[in-house]
C-alpha cells in the first residue's frame, strides 16, 4: 500500500475549505478501505499568509480529525512557494505526494488514476485538462497562449497542466536538489526525469471564492517562468540586434546611392523614427538583461524560499521549521 500525502496550498480559501476537506476525507477514506493507501496517509493544508479565517479552519479540521495537517507560513510567499513548503514538509514522510488547488476545480476522483500510474512505476504523474470547453473565449485564448509562449521561449512545460500532479518519493527528494530561489515548478519538474505519465481529467468550475490568477498575474507568472528557465529572450535580443544592423547597412548603401545620383532626401522623418525605434529597443534590451541580473543577485543572497512558522501534525505539537533547517527543537503551544 502507498502512504499518500495530499498537499493543498491555501490563500484566503475560507469559503471553500470545509467542502474541500470533506471531499478529500471521503476520497482518502475510500482509498484506505479499498487497501490502496495506508491509514496514516494525510492531507496537508498550507496557509500562505491568508487574511481571512483559513488558518483557523485548518486548526479546527486538525482537532477534529488527525487526517488533516496544517502548515502556516510566516508570511505570504505566493502559490509556488506555498506549494513547495508543503512538498518539503511531506518529502520524508510519504511514498507519494499529490499537489492540488483548494478551489475544487481539480477532479478529486482523478486521484485513483494517479495511483494507478504510480503503481505501474511512474515517479511523476501529470494531471492534464482534457478540454477547455467550459472556459470563455478570452480565458481559453489567454491560457493556451500562456503555454505556447512558454514553449516558444524554451520552457519545457506540459501543455494544459497546472500544479495537479503526483510525485513519488524519489522524484520529490530530487526536486529539492534544485537550489535556485526562482523555482518555477511547472518547468522544473520535467527536468527531474524518471518515468512520467499523464492523466486527463475534466476541470470543474470553481466551487466558491474568486480566482487567484487574473490576466495580469498570469502574465507576470509567465514572465517569471521564462526568465527562471531559459536565456532565450537574451538570445532573441542578440538576433534582433543583428537584424537591425543588417537593415542599417542596407539603408546606408541606399542613401549613398541616392546621394551620388543627386537625389535630395529630406531624411528628417526617417531619422526621428530611427532614433525612437532604436531607443525603445535599447530600453527593452536593458530591461530584459536587468531582469536576469536581478535574478542572479537574488540567487547570490541564498535567501530561503519560504519560512514555516507552524507545522500542525498528528502528534498535536506545533513545530517551527525553515526550508533548509530542521534543528530538532520543537515548540509546544499547548
Amino acid at each position: 500500500m502507498t502512504k499518500l500525502y495530499v498537499v493543498v496550498p491555501c490563500y484566503n480559501e475560507e469559503p471553500v475549505l470545509d467542502e474541500t476537506a470533506r471531499r478529500l476525507k471521503e476520497k482518502l477514506r475510500g482509498l484506505t478501505e479499498a487497501g490502496r493507501i495506508t491509514e496514516d496517509s494525510h492531507v496537508i493544508f498550507v496557509d500562505d499568509g491568508s487574511k481571512d479565517r483559513t488558518w483557523e479552519i485548518i486548526q479546527n479540521l486538525h482537532r477534529e480529525d488527525p487526517l488533516f495537517s496544517g502548515v502556516k507560513l510566516s508570511r505570504n510567499r505566493g502559490h509556488q512557494n506555498a506549494l513547495l513548503a508543503g512538498l518539503y514538509t511531506a518529502k520524508d514522510k510519504a511514498d507519494a505526494v499529490i499537489s492540488m488547488d483548494a478551489d475544487l476545480q481539480d477532479d478529486i476522483d482523478a486521484i485513483d488514476r494517479f495511483l494507478d500510474k504510480y503503481e505501474e512505476g511512474a515517479q511523476i504523474v501529470y494531471g492534464v485538462r482534457s478540454s477547455r470547453k467550459k472556459d470563455t473565449f478570452f480565458k481559453k485564448f489567454t491560457a493556451e497562449s500562456f503555454y505556447r509562449l512558454m514553449h516558444f521561449m524554451g520552457a519545457d512545460v506540459v501543455f494544459n497542466h497546472a500544479d495537479y500532479r503526483l510525485l513519488g518519493s524519489r522524484a520529490l527528494k530530487d526536486l529539492f536538489e534544485f537550489q535556485e530561489v526562482n523555482l518555477f515548478l511547472r518547468g522544473i519538474v520535467p527536468m527531474i526525469g524518471y518515468k512520467s505519465e499523464v492523466v486527463y481529467y475534466e476541470r470543474h468550475e470553481r466551487f466558491a471564492g474568486e480566482s487567484k490568477y487574473p490576466l495580469k498575474k498570469m502574465m507576470s507568472f509567465a514572465f517569471e517562468g521564462i526568465t527562471s528557465l531559459t536565456i532565450r529572450p537574451v538570445r532573441m535580443i542578440i538576433s534582433l540586434g543583428v537584424v537591425m544592423l543588417l537593415i542599417s547597412l542596407i539603408l546606408l548603401i541606399y542613401f549613398f546611392v541616392q546621394h551620388f545620383l543627386g537625389h535630395t532626401v529630406p531624411g528628417w522623418t526617417s531619422l526621428i523614427v530611427s532614433v525612437w525605434a532604436i531607443g525603445a529597443l535599447q530600453l527593452i534590451s536593458i530591461g530584459v538583461i536587468g531582469e536576469y541580473v536581478g535574478k542572479v543577485y537574488l540567487e547570490t543572497k541564498h535567501r530561503p524560499r519560504f519560512l514555516i512558522d507552524v507545522f500542525l501534525h498528528e502528534d498535536q505539537e506545533l513545530y517551527s521549521l525553515t526550508e533548509n533547517r530542521e534543528d530538532g527543537h520543537s515548540r509546544k503551544n499547548n
